[in-house]
């Protein structure tokens, strides 16, 4: 038994490690109940399998605290589900018709999938249609989340997040793929405004999108 509750508790950890991107042992101790000291030790522990790693960060007094964040080898833990036959074909498409014609096969790739999403996300308000999206992108290995932005009577605004990219690793080699999603989400969406703020695949944590009405 104390072996499942190790691991649940380092899964934990690297979840958190996901979700926020980083975090102190303090953090994660007070997030998870845990005593700081049984924090350190499974934080060291996931630092020997290469799934997290940490940097000093300055405090007024006393010395540096550590602030872990996962590394890529503990990002390829969560689920991704389209990477390697995505990326295989995608290449296969490149090599065979060159990459004009498969960027534009890509491109009505992801037209017919913004149709789709728009068919499913409804017509309902722009908050129902982003809780939909989420609910679309989690389905499909995306651990998706949505949150309201506080406005000032300019209309209501909306973050949209992915933590966990499904396709990384097509994202790295073909990052116009990314440009593809973006139109899609504008597209799915309907008479909004689709802004990206974050990007994995520049070393942020998260892909986030602003969303205004």
């Amino acid at each position: 038994m104390p072996i499942t509750h190790q691991a649940t508790t380092k899964q934990d950890i690297l979840q958190y490690l996901l979700e926020k991107g980083q975090g102190t042992a303090q953090d994660l101790a007070e997030a998870l109940a845990i005593s700081p000291q049984g924090i350190r030790r499974h934080l060291k522990d996931l630092e020997a399998e290469g799934l997290i790693a940490h940097q000093p960060v300055p405090v007024a007094m006393g010395r540096p605290q550590h602030v872990y964040e996962l590394s890529q080898e503990g990002r390829e833990r969560f689920p991704t589900r389209y990477d390697d036959f995505a990326l295989s074909l995608i290449g296969t498409l490149t090599e065979t018709l060159g990459e004009e014609q498969a960027s534009s096969i890509l491109h009505k790739h992801w037209e017919r999938k913004a149709l789709e999403y728009r068919d499913r996300v409804g017509n309902g308000s722009l908050q129902e249609r982003v809780v939909n999206l989420v609910a679309l992108r989690r389905a499909e290995g995306y651990m998706a989340e949505w949150h309201l932005v506080e406005t000032n009577g300019t209309g209501k605004q909306f973050i949209f997040a992915e933590h966990n990219c499904a396709i990384s690793h097509v994202a790295s080699s073909f990052p116009g793929v990314c440009g593809h999603e973006l139109e899609m989400f504008a597209v799915a969406l309907q008479n909004c405004q689709v802004e990206r703020t974050h990007w994995i695949i520049n070393g942020e944590h998260r892909c986030a999108y602003l969303i205004s009405q």
